[in-house]
Formats: structure tokens, sequence, C-alpha cells
């Protein structure tokens, strides 16, 4: 790397770190004031558990050797990441920080009743069993969705969706909350959830201009299609909203901007012009009316996850190909005359991400579950996470 590559992915990279509090704060606002301190915990822990697991192994798994299906051990315990200019530690670091946040994305469908242990023992295997094997075949040297041809700029795939359909089957293992669809879960402090909001829309320039690896034309055109996409999202969001409910509330324009932000990711750096808001514009539509997935079914999704992540994760992934333009960067999608051979890719790709990480993601809840078990008792619950999981309240009477 040139030294001006070298600080803009170092920037990035600390960029990203910063969505995981951001996170936590955007996640923290929505669940009521007993559970706070439960979900900052859990956010805050991963960078913590994943960090010391990518170091340790994770990241050679994700990203050692040229393998189809894993990496090697070239890297275990941080082993010879120096190469001299420090390309190799920059990407190291930066691809750390998508490590940290995939798994506590997870932690917004389950918030309010899962027991901290557990989540403690799942992150650590979900980001080694599930996320590592995920991160090579779609960003690795040689993986196999990778090389099949699938694009994924940033992460819709390998971070989104991969979460999303974890998400989904915790929730199914762990059951609704108590009182759920008979008594009222308002978010308790929304202005906290604004300011993880603006965390994680200003997070999200390095996370998706970051991964062009390079101050370079690519990441100037992922950082403005970063942008328009959420402020299109919000749009559209804020639209379907006031026209089905009669107003347009500020959770729902937070929700929309990230569905946007979700959206895009895989994107960023594959498409111009004015795709980055038709894309964002259609994620905010499309999360939206996903919210009756939950309402359907029955999902206890505390804070909208599936609706947003994986939902809005396939909806990027799959536009791409339609969108993407071989003049910025990649191949020509469905519109630009590439024909349907990406779409195909991108549908290949997302579902062997969701076959995969539904499965493992099934086996590792269900173990913990009868083992430790996933969730607080019914008396914990009605005292809340802060006390019953930390011995801790975050606001004195």
């Amino acid at each position: 790397m040139s030294s001006g590559d070298l600080a803009w992915v170092l920037m990035s990279a600390a960029m990203v770190a910063f969505m995981t509090p951001g996170l936590a704060f955007f996640y923290g606002g929505m669940v009521r004031s007993k559970n706070i301190l439960g979900m900052l915990m859990q956010n805050i822990f991963a960078m913590g558990i994943v960090s010391v697991l990518w170091i340790t192994i994770g990241f050679t798994l994700a990203f050692g050797g040229d393998g189809p299906i894993i990496g090697n051990l070239a890297h275990a315990f941080g082993r010879d990441l120096w190469d001299g200019d420090g390309g190799l530690l920059a990407f190291f670091a930066f691809q750390m920080m998508f490590a940290v946040i995939t798994p506590a994305l997870i932690s917004g469908a389950t918030a309010d009743r899962l027991k901290f242990s557990s989540y403690a023992w799942f992150v650590a295997v979900w980001s080694l069993l599930v996320y590592s094997p995920v991160a090579h075949w779609v960003f690795g040297a040689g993986g196999w969705i990778l090389e099949m041809g699938t694009e994924d700029f940033a992460g819709g795939a390998a971070i989104h969706i991969n979460a999303g359909i974890a998400a989904l089957v915790v929730v199914v293992i762990l059951g609704p909350r108590h009182g759920h669809g008979s008594e009222p879960m308002p978010p308790h402090n929304l202005p906290q959830t604004v300011l993880g909001t603006g965390i994680l829309w200003f997070g999200w320039f390095g996370f998706n201009a970051g991964s062009a690896l390079a101050a370079n034309g690519i990441a100037a055109q992922a950082l403005v299609n970063t942008h328009v996409a959420a402020a299109a999202g919000m749009l559209g969001w804020l639209a379907i909203e006031r026209v089905k409910t009669g107003h347009a509330t500020t959770l729902g324009a937070c929700s929309g901007a990230v569905a946007g932000l979700v959206a895009i990711t895989p994107c960023a750096g594959f498409v111009g012009g004015y795709s980055g808001v038709v894309i964002g514009a259609l994620a905010g539509l499309i999360c939206y009316a996903a919210l009756g997935i939950k309402e359907r079914f029955g999902f206890d999704d505390s804070l909208d996850v599936i609706a947003v992540h994986l939902v809005g994760g396939i909806v990027g992934t799959l536009l791409l190909g339609f969108f993407g333009e071989a003049a910025i960067n990649g191949v020509d999608g469905l519109f630009h005359g590439g024909g349907i051979d990406l779409l195909v890719d991108q549908f290949v790709g997302a579902l062997g991400v969701l076959a995969y990480s539904g499965a493992v993601t099934f086996v590792i809840a269900t173990v913990i579950d009868r083992t430790l078990g996933l969730r607080v008792t019914a008396d914990e619950e009605l005292v809340g996470l802060d006390q019953t999981q930390h011995a801790e309240s975050a606001y004195q009477a």
C-alpha cells in the first residue's frame, strides 16, 4: 500500500470500530430502560471477545491461504502479519472491525431475554464457526462464492444476510418475550437511537468506502453511494409509514436510513449514477413491508433485525445483479447489458450464506440452550437484564 492508501484504510478501520458503540446506542434506545445496560454490554463485549479470537485464529481461518472453503493456519496467533509496509496489518485491523460488529447485530433480535453468559459463548463460537468461513467464501482468496463471480463489496452477504438469518434462528429457539403482543414495549430513549443512527451513518463511510482498500475513485464512489442510499432509505421508509399509519416517526427515519445503508453495502463500489438512490429507496420500502413477516409468523424480533438486516442484505445483494456497472467496477448487471449471469451468481451466493449460517447457527444455539440455557428466567426477565445479569442500573431514581 502507498502511504495514502494505508492512512485511508487505518482511518476506515477506526470508523468501523466506532460503529459497534453506535450500534449499542441505536439498539439501547429502543429497549426498555431496565435492559439498556444489558444491550450495551452485549455489543461492547463483542469488541473484546471477537478481537482476541480474531488475532488468535479467526483472521487466518478467513484470510489464510486460498482454499475454497476455509483458510489455513498461516497467521494463527498473529504470526507473519508484518509484511514490511504495514499493508497486511491494516487489512487485518479493518477486517477485525467487520468481524466484531457482525455477531453484535444479532443482539437486537434477542433483546430483553438473552442470558449474558450464553450470549458470550454464542458470540465466541459463532464468530469462529460461522463468520470466519463465510468471510473466506465471500472475501478471501479462493473462496467459492468469490470465485463463482458473486460480488459483495463490503458485506451484504458476509455480514448482513449472515447475521440476519442467524438472528431469525436464535429468535425461533428463544421464543417471545413475556407479554409480547399483549403489553406495550415502547422504546425508552429515542434520542439515544438517533445518536446511534448518526454514529452508524458516519462509520458506514469507513465500512463501505474503506472496502476499496485504497484512497481512489472507487472509494469516492462508494462513499457517495453510501450517503445517498441512506438518505433515500429514510425517505422511502417514512413515505410508506406515513401512508400506512398516518405518521412519519423518528424511529422510522432511523430504521429507514439503516435499511438503505444495509442494502447499499454489497453494491457500494459497483454501481454509479442514480443507482444508489434507487437501491436505498427500494430498501426502505421493502424493509418496512418486511415488518409484517414477524407479525404473520409470530416472531419476536425485538428490534427488527430480520426486516432491516436480513431482508435489506438480500435486497442489496440481488439488486446488484440489476444495477452493477462495469464502467465503475466489477461486471455489468441486467440493466447495463450484462444479462442475468451476475444476478444468478448473486442469488446463489446469498442462498449459500443463508443455508450455511442458518444451519450452523441452529446447532450452536440449540447446544447452548440445552446446556447453559439461552434465556433468563421469567422472574429475571421481569426485573430486567441490567440488575439480574450485571447488578447495575443505568438510571438512578
